[in-house]
């Protein structure tokens, strides 16, 4: 799996691929259909398997303020992205330059000069170029113009609704661990580098891995039953808040993972902590005593929940 640049003419092994072409943030079941569709074709014609997708995303770019709504990081697509079988990803950087190109300019410059390729696969919502002219009706005819085919995959739909980033992003931003993880077919999930922070949690038995929220969207303030996979591919179980631990001044927001059973020192390590389940909101507390007894009783529920 390597990490290529779209605006760069592609290594000669990856030409003539079949490119699935969106964002993919959050990479759900329609996200996956539409890739799958792409490696199924690329395995079918033996050529390459690639998916294209936008960094940042667009919406950071013409709406600035919007607060933070990411789903995944581009190193979470990656692996993602891997693990369905894809021989390489492709990132356009969306600047203003590459949001200035009109829908044959994005064609002509990036996927046949650049990209050079063999076929593209998109949602059937996909838009593309300047003011979003291009519609999928466009890359088709592009595409009998260029040389490559140009395939649609339709909406998936779970329960008689249709699977969506929008969707994913209210589940969790009201606890509903549970819609989320099915929508995305995982549970959602953190990656970050643990910080130092005031160790409060060891003073009261109860060491935490502090982990800024970054661009990500903020799901329910509150305590969640979490697993956690650590650098080296090991995976723990634990208990964490994530908010602005209303007990502690000043408030700083946080995900505060406890892991069950471990002392290891994770400072300065990536890890990516996964919300499995919502417990409870975020509360303040008058003692530690107080939180130390809340914290106990989390922990139990935690620990019955991920068996």
């Amino acid at each position: 799996m390597q990490r290529l640049d779209g605006g760069s003419p592609i290594p000669p092994e990856f030409a003539r691929g079949i490119v699935a072409l969106g964002n993919f943030d959050g990479f759900h079941l329609g996200h996956q259909a539409v890739v799958g569709r792409a490696v199924a074709r690329a395995r079918a014609e033996g050529r390459p398997a690639l998916v294209a997708t936008f960094d940042p995303h667009p919406v950071r770019l013409f709406r600035p303020k919007t607060p933070p709504f990411r789903l995944t990081t581009l190193d979470q697509r990656e692996a993602l992205f891997g693990a369905a079988g894809v021989d390489a990803m492709i990132v356009f950087h969306f600047d203003r330059a590459l949001a200035a190109l009109t829908a044959e300019e994005f064609v002509v410059q990036r996927l046949v000069d650049a990209l050079r390729v063999g076929g593209v696969v998109t949602g059937e919502d996909f838009t593309f170029g300047k003011g979003k002219s291009g519609d999928v009706a466009t890359l088709a005819r592009a595409g009998a113009a260029h040389g490559f085919s140009a395939e649609t995959v339709g909406p998936v739909t779970l329960d008689g609704e249709t699977v969506s980033s929008t969707s994913i992003r209210a589940a969790l931003r009201t606890g509903d661990t549970a819609t989320a993880t099915r929508l995305l077919t995982r549970p959602f999930a953190i990656h970050g580098v643990v910080q130092h922070g005031d160790k409060v949690g060891r003073t009261i038995g109860y060491p935490t891995a502090n982990i800024d929220l970054g661009n990500y969207l903020r799901p329910a303030y509150g305590i969640y039953a979490v697993s956690g996979r650590l650098a080296d591919g090991r995976m723990l179980k634990g208990a964490a808040n994530l908010g602005v631990r209303p007990t502690f001044d000043p408030p700083k927001e946080l995900l505060e993972p406890h892991f069950f059973d471990f002392d290891g020192d994770l400072y300065g390590q990536e890890i990516e902590v996964a919300l499995v389940a919502y417990l409870r909101p975020e509360a303040k507390f008058n003692s530690l005593e107080a939180l130390t007894a809340q914290m106990d009783a989390d922990c139990t529920r935690a620990r019955v929940i991920l068996g």
